[in-house]
């Protein structure tokens, strides 16, 4: 009976140290950032390039645009998710966009969590520098308390994605500025 009681106040100590770390930290942010040797409006192009999003983005399945005008502030985009073979869905509504600088985005997974998610490109001596930064807050307290504990892997996982999108953008040969052969021409002529 002794033997009882000590695990039942440990247990219930343990359960007071989780839902009391999601009290005390409601939401957890991480950042990632890298540089790519290609024009600032490359590494915007093949970021947006939802054909390329399986290639740098862990897991995913499927995209589908569910209202608004793709690419543009109030967008929502449905993304889904596989993950050792549990389906994940998460919505994605734009709330900045200035091309070849910044983007903005809430991400919603039902019943689990928010992100804020931001993405900023600078360009300095030919090469471009992309940085992503993320606040992630648990819907309710329980989720809020195993968020808290997840910001190391949030973290691993952001800075996978990235460094993907970086080989990606290197990597690229998708001509997304082609000139047209008229243009090409008219300037050979003058």
């Amino acid at each position: 009976m002794k033997y009882l009681k000590y695990i039942v106040g440990i247990i219930a100590l343990l359960i007071i140290l989780f839902i009391g770390k999601g009290m005390l930290t409601p939401e957890i942010s991480y950042s990632s950032e890298f540089v790519v040797d290609k024009p600032i409006q490359e590494a915007w192009a093949v970021m947006n390039d939802q054909s390329k999003a399986s290639q740098w983005l862990e897991g995913i399945t499927n995209i589908e645009h569910i209202s608004g005008t793709e690419g543009t502030v109030g967008a929502v985009t449905q993304y889904t998710f596989t993950d050792n073979e549990q389906e994940s869905k998460i919505l994605e509504t734009m709330k900045e966009i200035r091309p070849n600088e910044h983007v903005a985005m809430d991400f919603v997974m039902e019943g689990v969590m928010t992100m804020d998610y931001k993405v900023d490109f600078t360009e300095q001596n030919g090469k471009t520098h992309i940085k992503s930064s993320t606040i992630t807050t648990g819907e309710g307290m329980l989720m809020r308390s195993m968020v808290s504990f997840m910001q190391s892997s949030m973290q691993t996982q952001e800075d996978e994605n990235m460094s993907r999108l970086k080989t990606l953008i290197e990597e690229n040969k998708t001509n997304y500025f082609p000139i047209l052969e008229s243009e090409t021409v008219q300037e050979i002529n003058e």
